[in-house]
């Protein structure tokens, strides 16, 4: 019976909370309610036996407050981009410097010109990691050529750290000012269909596909123009071998018969080469991403528009009602969309069994409470 007055307290709380104020402050004089508060008191009072908040029925306040017997299981979170980026910074650092140290000690076993020791031993590390292979700088004994091996192999782990984390960040930044400027600018005019509609996705809050696509190649054709010109005025190549060259790097194709020959020029090289590479892996990632976004959009079309038929209805029906419910509806377009799994759902409903002891179909708060208390 106790719980009877507590859950005629939790559906009408407007009308129970000055009688509840009242009781828990008798010294509290009835002038320090307002004059609505006090005719609400009167007609809670009038009606028959009156309704008061049980003494033994636990507040939600207090609920809130109690400890469960275990911990709650934290949630997963996605590694952040400063934390990557620091990690990429770091590990990158031990990396060049490695390798940098073993080509020092043994420059008369690698053949190609030479410009500076540390440039030189930045430059092929830059090189080899990048796997673009100009062949300019190459190893000559078995030693060195056992390090190229482990090198260019422990360099894609490298790679993937760089590629998940700075590059991503890079077009993080880019995105968020895309996106605040569009977000003010929407403020300013709500009227009609505009460029940003198309820009933006508003259901998922972020770019549209097709715009990182051309983010992602804009950078790409930004590095190799870059390329170009520093090629065209350092390395003394004309036009065509200075496009040539700077799309040949980004690419990683690598054929060897052009290179950077100049001090200046691997010094350029050592950053525009690992920054380019990347952008360009990124971009190519983004028009798979594209697609694949274009046939599950068109996969997701096709499930909602055909018409329901006797089958799906008996594959629909998880309860064997005879029916399909609004929830067993939603569940068997999401798995003929891809989006879930049966295994799924199985793991779900095991989940909710062991919430529901006594199989009632539903979680109340009571099994709730012994379940964590």
């Amino acid at each position: 019976m106790e719980n009877e007055p507590f859950l005629a307290s939790q559906t009408r709380p407007q009308q129970l909370q000055p009688i509840l104020e009242v009781e828990e402050d008798p010294d509290v004089s009835p002038s320090t309610f307002s004059q609505p508060s006090l005719t609400h008191m009167k007609k809670s009072k009038s009606l028959g036996g009156g309704l008061h908040r049980c003494k033994t029925a636990p507040a939600m306040a207090v609920m809130r407050d109690l400890k469960p017997k275990t911990p709650q299981i934290p949630k997963p979170q996605s590694d952040e981009s400063s934390s990557i980026i620091r990690q990429a910074i770091f590990l990158l650092s031990i990396y060049l410097s490695l390798g940098v140290l073993i080509y020092s000690f043994n420059t008369e076993h690698f053949s190609g010109s030479e410009t500076h020791p540390v440039v030189d031993a930045l430059y092929f590390c830059i090189v080899t990691m990048c796997t673009i292979g100009f062949g300019d700088i190459a190893p000559l004994t078995p030693a060195t050529k056992v390090f190229a091996c482990v090198f260019v192999l422990v360099g894609f782990g490298f790679m993937d750290i760089l590629l998940s984390g700075v590059v991503n960040f890079v077009l993080d930044i880019q995105e968020n000012m895309i996106l605040t400027g569009i977000q003010m600018g929407r403020r300013r005019s709500q009227q009609g269909f505009s460029a940003r509609d198309y820009i933006v996705d508003v259901a998922k809050g972020r770019m549209r596909i097709r715009l990182k696509v051309g983010l992602a190649l804009g950078v790409v054709v930004l590095c190799i123009g870059m390329g170009t010109l520093v090629l065209y005025f350092v390395e003394d190549l004309d036009w065509i071998d200075s496009f040539y060259l700077s799309v040949m790097s980004v690419t990683t194709v690598g054929y060897g018969d052009r290179a950077f020959k100049t001090l200046p020029g691997r010094l350029f090289a050592i950053f525009w080469l690992l920054f380019s590479t990347l952008m360009v892996a990124r971009a190519f990632l983004y028009l798979v991403e594209a697609r694949i976004d274009k046939r599950h959009r068109s996969i997701a079309k096709w499930v909602l528009q055909r018409e329901i038929t006797v089958q799906d209805l008996l594959a629909a029906d998880i309860n064997n009602t005879g029916f399909i419910s609004k929830s067993e509806y939603v569940i068997y377009k999401l798995k003929e969309m891809g989006k879930i799994e049966e295994k799924d759902i199985l793991l779900i409903c095991n989940r909710f069994s062991k919430l529901d002891p006594n199989n009632s179909g539903k979680i109340t708060l009571p099994d709730l409470l012994e379940n964590r208390f």
